[in-house]
């Protein structure tokens, strides 16, 4: 049964009611083969400077510094970065002393290659069905 503010099939909506929820737009409907973790991820490796630290990381381990050092921004930018891939499960920190050492989560680049693993997988079969296809399919398209 669906809860009281939400219109049911005829009625109309109570004018005190909240809008109803219109899940179109969500990410998770539009790209339902992605889960929340591999979203995430992908989302925080899409930042050029964050993409930089994930592959310093992926090196050896740093502290803030010197990953600062490295790069074009201070260091709590670098911090702010830190969180972010540190949210998405990419990274985690230990203490060193006095700082907080970053190194890349091994089961995360497990987790983003199995994600990449199935897309190529897919993309492979998916070419290789259009290579074995017959010759008059694509010679019929191609005279459109």
């Amino acid at each position: 049964m669906a809860p009281a503010y939400l219109p049911t099939a005829g009625a109309a909506r109570r004018r005190d009611a909240p809008p109803a929820l219109d899940i179109s737009s969500l990410v998770s409907v539009s790209l339902p083969l992605v889960t929340t973790y591999e979203q995430a991820a992908l989302e925080a490796l899409g930042d050029p400077t964050r993409r930089e630290i994930f592959e310093r990381l992926s090196r050896s381990p740093l502290a803030v510094g010197e990953l600062a050092g490295g790069l074009p921004i201070s260091r709590p930018a670098v911090s702010q970065h830190l969180k972010v891939l540190k949210e998405a499960g990419l990274v985690f920190d230990r203490p060193a002393g006095t700082r907080r050492v970053y190194q890349v989560d091994p089961r995360a680049v497990e987790a983003l290659r199995e994600y990449f693993d199935a897309f190529w997988g897919q993309a492979l079969q998916n070419f290789q069905r259009a290579v074995e296809a017959p010759t008059d399919v694509h010679q019929s398209k191609e005279s459109r």
